[in-house]
């Protein structure tokens, strides 16, 4: 199989931390070009936009935009009118109609659109959809709390709107939940703490409730210091299911039945392959479904200042 030429757009910690490891373990592609408005990779053509990469001679076959959300629309649009494929990273867009646009785009164009959910790919998640699969759940308890200024310094697009705020991790723990979950669930009450120079959450707790009345509980924190928590526990008529450190570890009835590696990017990389070679997509918008509907119905909060 000849590798796909891809481009990465924006090289911030994401792209550097995950995707460019990725790309480099994967012999099914390979790096042709990146876009930056700083840095650039050695070896690597370098562009400051996407436009000036689509007018080069460059060529590439596909495009990984790890940019914040709310500029991924327009960049999504140019690189599928251009007959590129597009990951996209999550958020897939700032909004769900962008989402649904590109959507539509890439079936008229037939090219592949992928919404990439990463720690839907974390090693326990898919053993635990298997065992919930044939289980009743009782009631579900989500703790998603992280240090923003560890894990997103510098980064003031996450305070502006459609940067979600404390969303961006909140985002993960739905994608494990809408993926685990024998059945749908829809939100029946919501907190949003926002400071007053900030336009995005730093702390939510959200309740939502199952198809057949199972309480979901969610709290999400962007402030927490010590111990980082990614965790959801999941509790059954046939005993209790919990996956930690970010659905990396499965524990039933308190016993670690499975761990693995990290392979959530490769496993990224893994489906947008298998999905190019199909000319399939895969448009799964069910988590930022779910943190639209918490904006729509969730009493605002005022918070302390935000202090980086």
């Amino acid at each position: 199989m000849t590798p796909v030429r891809l481009a990465l757009v924006g090289l911030g910690k994401i792209a550097r931390d995950q995707h460019l490891p990725a790309i480099a373990a994967d012999k099914r592609f390979v790096l042709a070009a990146v876009v930056s408005r700083s840095s650039g990779v050695d070896g690597v053509a370098h562009f400051a936009t996407l436009a000036e990469l689509l007018a080069s001679d460059v060529t590439v076959d596909a495009i990984a935009l790890c940019t914040p959300p709310q500029p991924r629309h327009a960049l999504a649009h140019q690189a599928l009118a251009a007959g590129k494929h597009v990951m996209l990273e999550k958020p897939p867009g700032a909004t769900l109609s962008e989402v649904e646009d590109l959507r539509q785009v890439s079936v008229a164009r037939g090219l592949t659109l992928q919404t990439t959910w990463h720690s839907r790919c974390a090693a326990g998640v898919q053993p635990a959809r298997e065992w919930l699969a044939e289980r009743e759940v009782k009631a579900v308890r989500i703790c998603w709390k992280e240090d923003v200024r560890v894990w997103h310094p510098g980064q003031t697009w996450i305070w502006k709107a459609g940067g979600l705020g404390v969303f961006d991790p909140g985002i993960n723990a739905l994608s494990i939940v809408t993926a685990i979950l024998p059945r749908p669930f829809f939100l029946t009450r919501g907190v949003l703490h926002t400071p007053s120079n900030l336009q995005a959450p730093v702390q939510a707790e959200l309740d939502f409730t199952d198809a057949a009345g199972a309480p979901i509980r969610a709290e999400f924190d962007f402030l927490q210091t010590g111990p980082q928590s990614w965790d959801i526990e999941v509790d059954t008529d046939d005993g209790a299911l919990k996956l930690t450190n970010g659905g990396a570890k499965l524990w039933i009835n308190d016993d670690l039945v499975f761990e693995g590696p990290d392979r959530e990017y490769p496993g990224l990389y893994t489906e947008f392959a298998r999905l190019i070679a199909d000319r399939a997509s895969d448009v799964d918008v069910s988590p930022l479904r779910h943190v639209a509907d918490a904006f729509l119905l969730s009493e605002r909060v005022a918070a302390p200042p935000f202090i980086e």
